[in-house]
């Protein structure tokens, strides 16, 4: 296997948690990575942080010079323009067969359009998109589009359907993938004129579709697969992710108001560990940028150590796995793909 490449610079903890990340994934996961960044503040780190970490590990890493990075403030269309930055010379890695996948913890916007200026497109498809994994109660949920496309047509909502319905499958192994179109109803005739054209398209296809979902079913283990346009995608993101901070918050403010409260923490500690742990955006990692022509995770902004390790490892299942290749089958299957008559045709 080639070596993953990691954006070194990208992120509100780059480079030093990135680096110590990279280390992790490398002694953890045998896997050798290619830090992309600015040599000699790399080295720097390199040098404190190899410390802990055997000589065979610090052998799996190596440098790609870029002496330019991309801020979190960088428009994409000024991004595309910074050839020389360690995401565009990580992505130039890939698409030159000298890495096998792509990770930044940077600006999700330029990472999405430098990987359509550099890796491209999968075969048949118009839109890629942000596939963020969340918890269920009993396992999990892929929510795509979570934020790169604002708006949507019904075909490009198709083609998140099966994006993910192969990401589910290969990355998780679930054999038949639920798919669920977000609406507010989960009856056929409910939704905005996108949904509606949407549910037509999917219906006919050969997805596991159970039709519509409404909010509030998007975490019950009712589907794998949860799709909408990225605009809607990212707020419910957005709301996802602070909700177990709001309740911890509550939860801290409660307990502190009584003794009794406090015993009932301490014996109920175990419990909120795993729920924690369940809820941390760093025990996914990162989210897949489906629909590109090249393995690329984007990791949270605030990732540390930690969560950049299990980045570098879904990377590295994800190309091993081919599942770009697999998607591209897929997309060529689907026989509402191929239909020809006005409904498509206005979808496209």
């Amino acid at each position: 296997m080639k070596p993953i490449a990691v954006d070194a610079f990208g992120g509100d903890n780059a480079p030093k948690e990135i680096i110590l990340g990279a280390f992790l994934a490398a002694k953890e996961f045998d896997l050798d990575i290619v830090l992309v960044g600015k040599k000699g503040e790399i080295e720097k780190n390199i040098e404190t942080i190899s410390k802990d970490f055997s000589s065979n590990t610090a052998q799996k890493i190596t440098i790609e010079d870029a002496p330019n990075a991309i801020t979190m403030f960088d428009k994409p269309s000024v991004a595309t323009r910074k050839r020389n930055s360690s995401m565009h010379i990580g992505m130039e890695l890939v698409k030159n067969k000298k890495a096998d996948a792509f990770i930044s913890a940077g600006n999700s916007g330029a990472v999405m359009a430098i990987a359509m200026v550099v890796l491209g497109k999968l075969k048949g498809i118009s839109r890629p998109a942000i596939g963020a994994l969340l918890p269920t109660v009993n396992s999990s949920v892929l929510l795509l589009d979570a934020g790169a496309n604002v708006d949507c047509k019904p075909i490009h909502l198709l083609e998140f359907s099966i994006m993910g319905s192969v990401y589910i499958k290969h990355m998780l192994g679930v054999q038949k993938p639920r798919v669920g179109l977000i609406s507010n109803g989960s009856e056929p005739g409910k939704g905005n004129s996108l949904v509606l054209k949407t549910y037509d398209l999917i219906k006919p296809s050969t997805l596991n579709f159970c039709g519509n979902i409404e909010g509030n079913e998007i975490f019950s283990d009712k589907v794998d697969v949860a799709v909408c346009d990225g605009f809607v995608g990212n707020i419910i993101l957005k709301t996802s992710e602070s909700v177990p901070n709001i309740i911890g918050e509550f939860l801290k403010a409660q307990i502190s108001r009584s003794l009794i409260y406090k015993i009932g923490y301490l014996l109920s500690k175990p419990a909120f560990r795993m729920l924690k742990k369940k809820t941390d955006y760093a025990e996914f990692g990162g989210a897949p940028l489906l629909g590109v022509n090249g393995a690329c995770i984007i990791s949270h902004g605030r990732s540390k150590a930690y969560a950049i390790k299990n980045a570098i490892l879904k990377a590295a299942k994800f190309a091993s796995l081919d599942v770009n290749l697999k998607i591209e089958e897929a997309i060529e299957k689907c026989s509402a793909l191929k239909y020809i008559g006005k409904e498509v045709e206005n979808a496209i």
